[in-house]
């Protein structure tokens, strides 16, 4: 016998998901991934002005703005026939950059971290590290007894096993404060050539209206090199701490095992090489990448409809009262298989395909260092390992981009609005794949389609009733205690969701 339990909201994410579980004998047998709200998005669009795109779809998300941005400007691209100057595909790539950093390091320490590490053990704290003092007092002040009572954003969480190690606990506080310096360095660091952060106001179809400076490239490289040893020094060593106190992890939260990844953060202008590639892993084997695979099934969403429509052909009509729905998003499958996107899918996807260079050895050495092997990467603590080692990998490359600018050459290309016109904007968030599909008529938007990263991993069982990633990947997730189900809130954190992005 089967007992439900209802975790209402999921916090510490980006929107409002509920997830359902069933659980039986202390392990989960099904669960049910909801999001709980319609925004609208793809129908505000239509109409508009085909520039007015990339400031609005931008405005989905303020954790992840850039790539919408840069989806819109993609498919703009394409649509216009436009080909961009070298300043403008770099500059491109080093906003998107930064905008990664400032997730990833976000995603662990104040979205994620606090499942594993105890935070009451700054109660017992004597040193004399300013920062931790000063939050120790700040925590005491929130109390309601003398005792210390850790406040928001620490409170409320579930009870559970958390890090045994005094000293570990310690360190991670630590860096949870210094995490926040970094990402608000991040966020800087991208708006030297964004205009601002977040939403972002020089992506433009054609390239960024901002232009390449000395000084800009100075202060960028100034920046990079404290994120850069932050990452080296603090990220990646935390996790590889944390993964070592919750070696089970590894073996928790697999999902489909399936992998998808559109590629991100073009080499070239000539032709389609990128930092990560793209490419499916579909029961362990590579394979390329096709977009015309791509169907959204609405059976179980709140959306008229009960057809898998390809995005060129996807409607989005709202029917809050359908029968047998539960979520407003639609499942998007490949090929119609339920696929998983995100750092582990790029990462492995980059692994089998061994580019860029760095990967392979970075992924083998945190594998011997763990006693791993690949497999044991489609997990929970995998998805963690994935995108710190993913920042480093991007972070590193940035300082290359940042040397190959150009001051003084042109980092925009002039460009016209057709009256007719079709485009694509495929690239990845931080949180994984993205497309932006876009119709013109009579020079105003027709059709405007996004198919987002959360969509794809939280979404809902579709017309054949195979449940999504974070759906499967709940499915055997010990429980030790169902009124404090920590183990299922650490498996959907491992993905990262965000719940504004997949409900559009």
């Amino acid at each position: 016998m089967s007992k439900g339990i209802v975790i209402d909201p999921i916090t510490r994410i980006e929107g409002h998901l509920s997830i359902s579980i069933d659980v039986a004998s202390h392990q989960i047998v099904q669960a049910h991934s909801k999001g709980e709200m319609f925004r609208g998005f793809e129908v505000i669009l239509k109409g508009r002005n085909p520039l007015d795109a990339q400031q609005i779809t931008q405005r989905i998300c303020g954790v992840c703005p850039v790539s919408h941005g840069m989806a819109s400007i993609l498919a703009q691209d394409q649509a216009y026939g436009i080909h961009l100057p070298e300043n403008g595909r770099l500059l491109r790539n080093l906003i998107l950059g930064a905008n990664y950093i400032q997730s990833h390091i976000i995603h662990f320490y104040h979205l994620a971290a606090l499942d594993f590490v105890d935070i009451a053990a700054i109660a017992q704290y004597q040193g004399q590290d300013p920062a931790l003092q000063d939050l120790k007092s700040w925590l005491r002040a929130q109390g309601k007894t003398q005792a210390l009572y850790p406040a928001a954003p620490f409170l409320p969480r579930y009870e559970g096993a958390y890090l045994q190690d005094t000293e570990l606990n310690l360190i991670a506080i630590r860096h949870y404060l210094e995490a926040l310096e970094m990402r608000a360095l991040a966020q800087k660091m991208g708006a030297l050539f964004s205009g601002k952060m977040p939403h972002v106001a020089s992506l433009v179809p054609g390239g960024v209206t901002e232009k390449v400076t000395a000084q800009n490239i100075g202060a960028y490289r100034s920046m990079l090199h404290k994120l850069r040893a932050f990452i080296d020094h603090h990220y990646l060593p935390d996790v590889v701490a944390v993964a070592k106190a919750f070696p089970d992890y590894f073996r928790i939260g697999r999902g489909p095992a399936n992998f998808m990844a559109y590629g991100v953060f073009p080499e070239s202008n000539q032709d389609d090489r990128r930092l990560f590639p793209s490419g499916v892993l579909i029961n362990g084997q590579l394979g390329d990448f096709d977009p015309m695979l791509i169907t959204e099934d609405p059976t179980h969403a709140f959306y008229q409809g009960a057809d898998e429509l390809a995005p060129t052909r996807g409607e989005t009509k709202p029917w809050p009262k359908k029968e047998g729905a539960y979520t407003w998003l639609k499942a998007p499958r490949y090929g119609g298989q339920v696929v998983e996107v995100g750092p582990l899918a790029r990462m492995l996807v980059a692994y089998h395909r061994d580019q860029p260079a760095s990967v392979r050895p970075l992924i083998d050495r945190l594998l011997g260092e763990l006693n791993l092997t690949t497999g044991d990467l489609m997990s929970t603590m995998g998805r963690h390992a994935a995108r710190a080692l993913e920042c480093k990998v991007v972070a590193d490359r940035c300082a290359e981009w940042v040397d190959a600018l150009r001051p003084g050459e042109p980092s925009c290309s002039a460009f016209t609005i057709p009256a007719k016109a079709v485009g694509v904007g495929i690239t990845e968030a931080p949180r994984g794949a993205l497309g932006h599909w876009l119709e013109i008529d009579n020079g105003k938007v027709d059709r405007y389609q996004c198919v987002v990263p959360t969509t794809w991993n939280c979404s809902p069982r579709d017309r054949r009733d195979q449940p999504g990633a974070v759906e499967q990947a709940l499915v055997g997730t010990p429980i030790a205690d169902e009124k404090n189900p920590i183990e299922a809130t650490r498996v959907v954190r491992s993905f990262d969701p965000c719940i504004a992005c997949a409900v559009h």
